[in-house]
């Protein structure tokens, strides 16, 4: 699969991100590059360079306010509330993408 730039671009900075963590695996999944840490999906580069994140649908709408946008699947199909699409100018700060990351690592919500 080929990827677009902002995707690739996003897929690198996570991969710098969990570098450091011992079960990460890749999958082309979502239309993006998923991330699978500890054999749970976390998070997924998508092909604009947006964020697609596990989260816990308990901390759902406060994530909304951070900044975060309801994932979908197409047109009129939403995921729910155990995902989250954090748009690239969200995540262009490095410390932004880390916290975003930590919620997916952090949460089984998907």
């Amino acid at each position: 699969m080929q990827s677009d730039p902002a995707q690739e671009t996003l897929a690198q900075r996570i991969r710098q991100n969990l570098s450091s963590h011992p079960d990460v695996r890749e999958k082309n999944m979502f239309g993006g590059v998923a991330f699978m840490v500890d054999g749970h999906l976390a998070v997924s580069a998508g092909r604009d360079g947006d964020l697609l994140v596990c989260v816990d649908p308990a901390h759902y709408q406060d994530l909304l306010i951070a900044g975060g946008q309801p994932a979908v699947m197409g047109a009129g199909r939403p995921m729910g509330e155990g995902w989250m699409n954090v748009p690239m100018d969200i995540i262009a700060d490095g410390e932004a993408l880390d916290w975003w990351i930590s919620v997916g690592r952090t949460s089984r919500g998907g």
